[in-house]
């Protein structure tokens, strides 16, 4: 039996919470628009996803207030995270955690520091250096001691994913316009 897409109990704020982002992909898309993926065909390569289903997922975000649709005019398109979007930080966070406490034995897949002194990032988001609850804009991710590189070479998205960068920096790689272009990528969302 599938869950239902909507959820008639709207006493419950967790049935409305997954309602926008309980579909299969949606967090997958806020991870990554938290690690500076803003465009549409490096959202599509980054996770695999079929088009049809990222344009859809976006569609939701920004009709949401999760995402904007940022359109330049010149035809490039980005999706960025709102004060809405930036708020499910410690929801993303919190379940990399778990995933890194239960699945990843050789420790986290990815680093969180705090930018300003270089501390290690807790469960809570704290810094282990100075104390300080490190919000958004200060968090620099890196790979940490459970995360592997893959064996074939890295496309220019995934190379900047796999260093050591802030969260929300966009990633600006000049060839991915032509190929959302291609892939008629700056459509969806509209």
């Amino acid at each position: 039996m599938t869950l239902p897409s909507t959820y008639p109990d709207r006493n419950c704020s967790l049935a409305r919470t997954l309602e926008v982002v309980g579909e299969r992909w949606t967090l997958l898309i806020v991870r990554d628009a938290f690690y500076g993926v803003r465009r549409f065909g490096d959202l599509a390569t980054q996770l695999g996803i079929p088009r049809a289903v990222l344009t859809n997922r976006l569609k939701l975000l920004v009709r949401e207030g999760v995402l904007t649709r940022d359109d330049d005019g010149a035809g490039t398109v980005e999706y960025l995270l709102t004060d809405k979007g930036t708020a499910l930080w410690p929801i993303v966070r919190a379940m990399m955690a778990w995933g890194d406490a239960f699945y990843s034995p050789a420790g986290a897949k990815r680093d969180l520091r705090h930018d300003r002194d270089g501390g290690l990032l807790d469960h809570d988001g704290r810094c282990e250096q100075c104390g300080a609850a490190a919000p958004v804009p200060e968090i620099r991710i890196e790979p940490g001691p459970g995360y592997q590189a893959g064996d074939s070479p890295l496309d220019p998205v995934s190379a900047m994913l796999s260093g050591s960068r802030r969260l929300r920096e966009p990633i600006a790689i000049p060839s991915t316009r032509q190929a959302d272009e291609r892939g008629g990528g700056t459509d969806a969302g509209r």
